[in-house]
């Protein structure tokens, strides 16, 4: 019962009357009254590859000998086997029917959800994003950062999503329309072996399906001593051969280095031309991402782990980095995102959000000059399985990933592959 009434009731929201784009009933508005926050979640079975794809990255832990693991090898052959799947998924519901859904989201930030912010916002204006996302923002006192803004940034592109639905158009739509029909993804190769061989004929491939950018992930730090050190050089040199010149590459190292490490990877690596150094040390060292963008050739990212606009310009008006990767699940949602594009455009830095998820970013890429938001993140492998449930996710054709036209994110869940659901309810 509690799964047919679950999917039906989101069936329900998605063939509600159509209405012109803006033109809602007479007096509805004001009557668009929360009346359930709701955490939903959806299990069933996938299909998983084993022995292959599971590279690991480097680990702020790594520098602990105990704590590293070894170098990693794929398996062969590899294999496929059945494996149990879930995610959760927040439904925003009011008192006439109307129902905003994202996910997946975090258990963490799930019962964050729950405990703290659904009894705020329940008899609250479902239509007043720019009220609820203040006052929620205004009432715990670590809402700052962490779980608190996660939450914050789950209920806010659930919002979103409801006021999509309510005014049936795509959210791009009402953060001001698209300024592209597509926009461009890049590569992101976590997970992937970086064992010479099967790293040059990943990135080629990467190359003649359509992609002219593309994202590694270093797997040795200041731990690894020398040998780690030119294994990540050699990588680069690598990948700079397998694509030729004309493919951008970029780099994450997870903040598991230091700036005396980065600043000599740099410098051997510079020839290469790499499209920036992601993470380099830990987010909260603002000063030696100032000094390595200053020591260096080519751009600095960061962003994945900042917190809110306010972060943000700090960090820019530090010189600390050349591209700001805000995630819309963590850093306050899709109202703040597009609030950190408005001040990173006044430093000249380019927006491209972290590809935890796609359906938030994507909108706000699409609204947003390509000269602040140029692209967006496509984590290859995680895609794969990531969107299980739905019934249309994200796709990339081409290293493009098309506008959806349906109202709000356009999520909707597949009856066929949900198995079980259940609420996810206090303890």
């Amino acid at each position: 019962m509690q799964r047919r009434q679950f999917l039906g009731g989101l069936g329900a929201s998605v063939a509600a009357p159509v209405l012109s784009a803006f033109q809602a009933p007479a007096g509805s508005a004001g009557n668009l009254r929360i009346a359930a926050v709701e955490v939903w979640k959806v299990e069933g079975t996938r299909q998983a590859e084993t022995g292959v794809n599971r590279q690991h990255q480097v680990n702020p832990l790594y520098v602990y000998d105990e704590l590293r693991p070894k170098p990693y090898h794929d398996s062969a052959p590899p294999g496929t086997r059945t494996v149990a799947t879930s995610a959760l998924y927040l439904k925003i519901e009011t008192g006439q029917g109307l129902e905003g859904l994202y996910g997946p989201i975090d258990r963490e930030v799930a019962m964050v959800v729950i405990e703290d912010l659904r009894p705020f916002l329940i008899g609250k204006d479902a239509l007043a994003g720019e009220a609820l996302w203040d006052q929620m923002y205004r009432s715990n006192r670590h809402s700052r950062a962490g779980f608190f803004l996660m939450a914050i940034s789950a209920v806010d592109n659930t919002l979103w999503d409801l006021r999509g639905r309510f005014f049936n158009a795509p959210v791009y739509r009402l953060l001001g329309g698209p300024t592209r029909p597509a926009v461009e993804a890049y590569a992101s190769c976590l997970g992937y072996s970086l064992e010479p061989e099967a790293m040059h004929q990943r990135a080629q491939q990467f190359k003649a399906d359509g992609f002219r950018y593309e994202k590694w992930f270093m797997a040795y730090g200041p731990g690894d001593g020398p040998e780690g050190m030119r294994k990540n050089v050699e990588m680069v040199r690598i990948l700079r051969d397998a694509v030729g010149e004309d493919v951008e590459l970029m780099f994450d190292a997870y903040s598991g280095w230091d700036l005396n490490y980065a600043l000599e990877w740099a410098k051997q690596v510079e020839k290469y031309r790499p499209r920036w150094i992601e993470e380099a040390v830990h987010p909260e060292k603002i000063e030696s991402f100032t000094a390595l963008r200053r020591a260096i050739s080519f751009p600095v990212a960061s962003g994945e782990h900042f917190y809110g606009r306010w972060e943000v310009e700090r960090y820019l008006a530090a010189g600390a980095v050349n591209v700001v990767q805000a995630d819309p699940e963590w850093c306050g949602g899709t109202s703040e995102l597009v609030k950190i594009c408005a001040v990173s455009s006044l430093h000249d830095a380019e927006v491209i959000p972290h590809g935890h998820s796609i359906h938030a970013a994507l909108h706000v890429i699409a609204s947003q000059s390509p000269m602040t938001c140029p692209l967006a993140e496509y984590l290859v492998l995680k895609m794969q399985s990531y969107y299980h449930f739905e019934k249309d996710p994200p796709r990339v054709e081409h290293a493009k990933l098309a506008l959806p036209s349906r109202p709000g994110f356009g999520i909707e869940l597949d009856p066929a592959k949900v198995e079980r659901t259940s609420q996810l309810k206090l303890e």
